[in-house]
């Protein structure tokens, strides 16, 4: 099984697990230029995740799931979700949220652990330090994923 990871924001985290191993991961930036739209924003990471998933062909799409506290960045996590969702369900992809404090605690055993924690938990599972917390994050995700599914 072919798991795609996302911690899904402006900037993106991604990994992509296979055999219970990181095989790939990294950062992708979605960032408003000025005079932006959420609305293009959307659709850049709309195409970058078709693209993507057409290349790797995922079995599976984990991802982290938005947290419901209003403002702006409620509806842009909210609205890059609804977009994986869409695109797991026109593909035939199974798709899989996880909560941040179920996977906090997969990963370290709090559910409230911090950025750095997790950015250590997240190295182990690789052969390097992740670029940031968000591909941190998404690495945690598809690995739990596998554990939970796999």
């Amino acid at each position: 099984m072919k798991i795609l990871g996302l911690d899904m924001a402006t900037l993106t985290g991604w990994s992509v697990v296979q055999g219970g191993q990181v095989l790939e991961s990294g950062v992708q930036n979605f960032a408003k230029k000025r005079g932006e739209s959420n609305g293009l924003m959307f659709l850049r990471f709309r195409k970058w995740l078709t693209d993507f998933a057409y290349l790797i062909g995922p079995d599976l799409i984990a991802y982290e799931q938005a947290h419901f506290r209003g403002g702006a960045a409620t509806e842009i996590c909210v609205g890059l979700q609804t977009r994986a969702q869409e695109i797991a369900a026109e593909r035939g992809i199974e798709s899989a949220p996880v909560k941040s404090t179920i996977l906090k605690k997969w990963a370290t055993g709090k559910g409230n652990a911090g950025k750095l924690i997790m950015i250590e938990a997240a190295s182990k599972h690789m052969a390097r330090l992740p670029i940031d917390d968000n591909e941190a994050d998404a690495v945690l995700v598809g690995m739990w994923a596998w554990d939970e599914f796999v």
